[in-house]
């Protein structure tokens, strides 16, 4: 269960605080919802029990806070706003990355695509998706991990009615086999025939917490829905006969040829139509909305109130109204039949009767629920036996499927060879360039060569793409600043830039070869030390380029501090450089042979000689400077991140 306690959220300039001591239960096994108009605190309530806002007050998921809990998603599954991935990630790749994040089996994708009714999108696009889409999409997120808490903002915003009732289907199912659900609403109507239990807020205060029973009989106002081509006749007719026999009626005129009848019944409005002779499309008992005209909702395509010319009876249910108890069972008094048994709504004007697994709806007179079978719930993805075990391999399964499911990367890689192997050509027709700048295509003009720019830039891209689409906002709403994370991305970054390095430096010579002949294309005497120069020189800048996207939370600031080495720092080192000194380092490579007692294997003393060699060089100092001092600025932001 949930159990939030004294939630303030910080105040505002000359504001009051967006929630003010708000406190409540989310008992398991129910569906609570939390309902307010824009601006109540809803969202703001969430981001507060999430820990993804800064406030007051504490709330306990079964009985711990949320950073006592050491795998989040696997107990609290979490959707704010949409589906927070990269638009040209599919569906399935999309899935499968928060598979690796959360350390379940990649067939768990699979799992949750069938049952949200997304197998036949699983290659599509997460851009190309539509709204309702989109939400399926979510809760198959939010089921991945098989969590025993949804916390759901708004999860039916922008969905059609038939889309809405397959959605509290789901998440009648849920708190069915046992779990918690709360979702925000700002439909008293909605809420009233989909939760258990409604906590009402206004203007950041909780105003009302009740069963949702007590909440339909208290807060909601039945009412007559009436269509009819002439509606502004039959308003003015009802009105009249209210007046003439002292009663309280209330005619509201929704827009269109639709009317709401507050304190009337179906048969005297039905009776006023037959009298004066007025057509009558639609007549049906209502649990209305707080008041008369407020909320007024749009027609719908796929209701059924949205086709002119039907004529339902009395009683028949509306797409967004109650009926009665009788309408909501078959006519032999069997069950209603699972909701992939109905494919469309009634062409008689009655809408679809609504899954088994969404609560009943209540009528205006007892507001009681139908009894529901479990055996009638929509199908839920097989629950997670065996918890994984934490693996180092995760983040590193996670960064490659999150670096590989798009094509970003793989376009830099491309454009990147393209420009190194045009420069090279260049250079070489132009002369008076050393051969091993002519094999990385790096012109003296230049401060970086294409390589170590593109390297940069995939490495920010690491970072930057995770903020802009946060990934992993289904395990806290945010990237979590984890060592493992950053340790799997600077990995996954260096192996990017040295393949990109020698593939580079391969497309040149090739090309050189082919254009000027074999001249240009002899390996150079100091082939080793400029080999580990290229490749230290490219994977720092890949490194600086995640660290820094990594601190600032941006892929311009990362590709900013790649570029900022060769302009800023590297020429501050090499004044330091030559400056007056009272040491040397010379001898350095016979002293470090006689501080290693034994010799290495294969020589490798030699290596470490060749690495203090390229950290003395000043290009070489200024990326390790400037890499410490990121990495030590990531750790430090990290800290404090842990300590708040």
């Amino acid at each position: 269960m949930i159990q939030a306690f004294g939630l303030t959220s910080n105040p505002r300039k000359d504001l009051p605080p967006a929630v003010d001591d708000i406190s409540f239960e989310a008992r398991a096994g129910q569906v609570t919802a939390l309902l307010g108009s824009a601006g109540a605190g809803k969202t703001t309530a969430l981001r507060l029990m999430l820990e993804l806002q800064q406030g007051r007050g504490i709330t306990y998921f079964r009985g711990r806070p949320l950073h006592r809990i050491s795998h989040p998603s696997r107990e609290v599954g979490v959707l704010l706003g949409g589906v927070p991935g990269h638009p040209a990630r599919t569906v399935r790749g999309h899935l499968r990355m928060l598979c690796a994040a959360a350390g379940v089996a990649v067939r768990r994708a699979d799992e949750v695509l069938e049952v949200v009714g997304l197998v036949s999108l699983r290659d599509e696009r997460l851009g190309t998706l539509s709204r309702g889409m989109d939400r399926r999409l979510g809760l198959a997120c939010v089921l991945l991990s098989d969590p025993h808490t949804l916390v759901l903002d708004d999860p039916a915003d922008g969905l059609s009615a038939r889309e809405t009732r397959w959605l509290h289907g789901m998440l009648r199912a849920h708190a069915a086999q046992g779990g918690t659900v709360l979702i925000t609403a700002a439909d008293p109507k909605e809420v009233a025939r989909s939760a258990d239990r409604v906590v009402s807020l206004d203007q950041g205060r909780v105003v009302a917490d009740q069963p949702a029973a007590d909440f339909a009989r208290t807060r909601l106002r039945p009412r007559v829905a009436v269509r009819s081509p002439h509606a502004a006749r039959l308003a003015a007719l009802l009105a009249k006969e209210a007046r003439a026999t002292h009663r309280s009626v209330e005619v509201v005129r929704e827009g269109g040829n639709r009317l709401s009848v507050y304190g009337g019944t179906c048969a005297d409005v039905g009776e006023t139509a037959f009298r004066h002779g007025i057509l009558v499309h639609q007549l049906a008992d209502e649990i209305g909305d707080m008041g008369p005209g407020a909320g007024a909702e749009p027609d719908d395509a796929e209701t059924p109130e949205g086709t002119p010319g039907t004529e339902p009876s009395r009683g028949a249910v509306d797409a967004r109204g109650t009926g009665t108890e009788q309408e909501r069972s078959a006519p032999d008094g069997s069950p209603e039949r699972p909701v992939a048994d109905r494919e469309a709504p009634s062409t008689d004007g009655t809408a679809a009767a609504r899954p088994e697994s969404a609560p009943a709806a209540r009528t205006a007179v007892s507001a009681s629920r139908a009894p529901r079978t479990l055996d009638a719930l929509p199908s839920l993805p097989p629950p997670i036996s065996v918890r994984s075990a934490p693996s180092p391999l995760r983040p590193l399964r996670y960064e490659i499927r999150r670096a590989a499911g798009i094509s970003t990367g793989f376009l830099i890689a491309a454009a990147v060879l393209v420009v190194s192997a045009v420069t090279a050509v260049l250079l070489a027709r132009i002369g008076h360039t050393p051969q091993a700048r002519l094999l990385a295509a790096w012109p003296q003009q230049v401060p970086l060569p294409p390589a170590a720019l593109g390297a940069g830039l995939i490495g920010a891209l690491a970072f930057g793409d995770e903020f802009r689409h946060p990934a992993l906002a289904a395990d806290r709403g945010t990237v979590p600043r984890r060592l493992g994370l950053l340790v799997a991305k600077l990995v996954v970054t260096a192996a990017t830039a040295v393949a990109l390095a020698f593939l580079t430096v391969g497309c040149d010579a090739e090309l050189l070869y082919l254009v000027y002949g074999r001249e240009l294309t002899q390996v150079p005497a100091d082939w080793f030390s400029s080999s580990a120069s290229w490749l230290g020189l490219v994977i720092g800048c890949a490194w600086a380029g995640v660290l820094a996207a990594g601190i600032f939370r941006s892929t311009t600031a990362g590709l900013a501090a790649v570029v900022a080495v060769p302009v800023i720092v590297v020429p501050l080192v090499h004044k330091a450089l030559e400056g007056p000194s009272a040491r040397t380092a010379a001898g350095f490579p016979l002293r470090v042979r006689e501080v290693l007692l034994m010799q290495w294997p294969f020589g490798g003393e030699r290596y470490l000689v060749a690495v203090a060699r390229v950290l003395a060089q000043p290009v070489g100092s200024a990326l390790a400077l400037s890499v410490t001092v990121l990495l030590c600025a990531y750790l430090f932001t990290t800290l404090r991140a842990r300590v708040r």
